[in-house]
């Protein structure tokens, strides 16, 4: 009876199927109120029905109990997990429904003319004081909506300014090293083709003509020195020309035997075959070629017997104890060869850069010389520029035709009295660079991120010099603009810096929760404390050495009075009445304007304090 009279009639309707020896479905509840069958007469439906006697509103009442305390009780359960899934798949949603209503009463509670921010980080503002800043956990300052400061623009120079927290800082790897000159140099290098010393070559031609009674050197390639016999040609005119120098001799003619003597050396007779000539009283009727310089024929144009003519080729030699290596050189590397002409007697470059070439032929060894001609024009297919190179060699171990490797060494020195180094900040022969993977470049800007406090990080826009190597051969640039010694740069985790700042978010995941295939080995914390005397002692640095004696006899600001100076941002230096007074952020300059008399004896009070 206290289950109610759904489920005593379901017991009386099994109770009566089982005296009865038989269950009918639907008809149960019929025979047992009726106390037997069902009549055949009965003209009701067969089924289930609601109990006789009941009105409409209790017929729907009992057919709700009967949905869903018996044929629908195990669909309760399938109910309650699609109400957990959708809690599920919804939860940030209705998080943050919850929230927007909790904040909206909230609001509503307080007043509606404050708002209530963080002097560290002011574009931390919420509506309530509950909260700590997300950045730095202080408590957050109360002020009156639309009395804080427009956003200040960022100083010349500065394309945008982050500030990290420690664990930021620790979990991306950020490490920064200070500005400094640097010894530099810089390598160019490229591939060469040794070719000829063109003031080496030599052609070997006939003074006079007839004919070639013997060939001295008959075969190409053949080593010569200078002044050896090449061949003896049989001309008549030597003939002639020495009868007349004897002759001239014994008329005692000083005029002809002078003629004759000149002709006999435009033929190549030196001075001793010529006394000789004169001694023997004899004249000779073979003239001798010799060859003008020690080096290899190249190639022979005679033979044996042949008749030549006046100026015939007979040998051309050439040395190749100096031999030239030309390369070509990229415009971009235009700037470091020697600006001005070429000498105009040697036709040597104006200053001279040592070079270092080596051959396959030859691993391991070195052949030095140096920058020898610039060429005066590009080739405009490949835009690049040749360059030659005067190298020694004696031993003739370099072949024209061979290539090698040409390096042009660039010391500082050297490279100050280039065009690419006259911009060049330099100090004892060092120049100011900084490292490669200090430098992000945007495309349009390049931009190095320069620790202004322990957490604060600037984005300096730099101008920077030529491409250069350091002591260690580590890629480095030199700065023109945008910094200055001992700044301190990053290096390590830039990218990371230059993602918060939203200058190229993308390759901030590079740095964000870590590789998932490395590991870190400086342990983090998500709550690791920043370090504070080390950012006031940064701060400090920062003020001159007077303004420095006065912020540490002063040490707190007196407008928030418990804040020491560099604890939230770079100390404000502030004119009262003459007097200098120092603040810790930029919220605290307008109180302090705004009340000079008290600001001013609060600051006495606390170097009273201090000493």
């Amino acid at each position: 009876g206290s289950r109610g009279p759904v489920a005593h009639d379901r017991r009386r309707g099994q109770h009566c199927g089982r005296s009865r020896g038989r269950r009918h479905p639907g008809d149960g509840l019929q025979e047992c109120r009726r106390g037997g069958p069902a009549r055949a007469s009965d003209s009701r439906p067969e089924g289930l029905h609601a109990p006789t006697g009941r009105s409409g509103f209790a017929k729907t009442i009992w057919w709700l109990r009967f949905i869903i305390l018996v044929q629908l009780a195990r669909l309760r359960f399938l109910f309650i997990l699609a109400a957990i899934g959708f809690t599920i798949v919804k939860w940030d949603y209705l998080s943050a429904r919850y929230e927007k209503w909790i904040h909206a009463k909230e609001a509503g509670e307080a007043k509606g003319d404050v708002e209530y921010f963080c002097p560290m980080h002011p574009t931390v503002i919420r509506d309530s004081n509950k909260e700590k800043c997300p950045i730095c956990a202080m408590p957050l300052s109360r002020r009156k909506k639309g009395t804080a400061d427009e956003e200040e623009p960022l100083p010349a120079g500065i394309v945008s300014r982050v500030q990290l927290t420690p664990y930021r800082i620790v979990l991306a790897g950020v490490k920064t090293i200070p500005v400094s000159y640097q010894q530099v140099s810089k390598e160019i290098s490229s591939i060469g083709t040794v070719e000829f010393d063109e003031r080496g070559l030599k052609n070997v031609s006939s003074r006079v003509k007839g004919r070639i009674d013997e060939l001295f050197v008959n075969q190409t390639g053949q080593l010569v020195k200078k002044r050896q016999p090449l061949a003896s040609i049989y001309s008549p005119d030597l003939v002639v020309t020495v009868e007349n120098l004897l002759n001239a001799r014994k008329a005692n003619n000083p005029e002809m035997e002078q003629n004759a003597i000149d002709r006999l050396k435009r033929w190549d007779i030196d001075d001793e075959e010529i006394k000789q000539i004169i001694k023997d009283n004899k004249p000779i009727t073979h003239l001798m070629i010799r060859s003008p310089i020690d080096g290899h024929v190249l190639k022979k144009y005679i033979r044996e017997g042949q008749y030549i003519e006046e100026g015939g080729p007979l040998y051309d030699v050439a040395d190749i104890s100096t031999v030239w290596v030309q390369a070509q050189l990229y415009e971009d590397d235009l700037a470091f060869l020697p600006r001005g002409s070429h000498d105009p007697k040697t036709g040597l470059a104006d200053k001279k850069l040592k070079a270092i070439a080596t051959a396959r032929a030859f691993p391991g060894r070195t052949f030095e010389g140096t920058l020898s001609f610039v060429f005066p024009h590009l080739d405009q297919e490949n835009r690049t520029l040749t360059v030659r190179f005067e190298l020694d060699n004696k031993n003739h171990e370099l072949r024209p035709g061979m290539s090698t490797l040409v390096r042009l060494n660039i010391d500082a020195k050297s490279l100050a009295e280039l065009p690419a180094g006259r911009d060049l900040k330099m100090e004892d022969g060092k120049a100011l660079a900084i490292p490669e993977q200090s430098i992000i470049d945007t495309g349009t800007l390049k931009i190095v991120y320069r620790e202004e406090l322990p957490g604060t990080y600037e984005g300096v826009r730099v101008e920077l010099g030529p491409r250069l190597s350091g002591p260690n051969k580590e890629v480095l640039y030199a700065v023109l603009k945008g910094l200055n010694p001992n700044d301190r740069i990053v290096t390590n985790g830039s990218f990371l810096i230059d993602a918060e700042t939203r200058l190229n978010p993308a390759l901030g995941s590079i740095y964000i929760g870590g590789s998932s295939s490395g590991k870190s080995s400086v342990a983090t914390r998500p709550s690791m404390p920043e370090d504070t005397d080390m950012k006031i002692r940064a701060a400090m640095k920062q003020l001159s050495p007077e303004d420095r004696t006065l912020a540490l006899a002063q040490k707190y600001c007196p407008i928030q009075q418990t804040t020491q100076l560099g604890e939230m941002d770079k100390i404000i230096k502030l004119e009262i009445q003459g007097k200098p007074v120092f603040l810790c952020c930029k919220v605290c300059v307008k109180p302090a304007q705004e009340d000079p008399v008290g600001t001013l004896a609060r600051v006495e009070e606390l170097r009273k304090k201090k000493k």
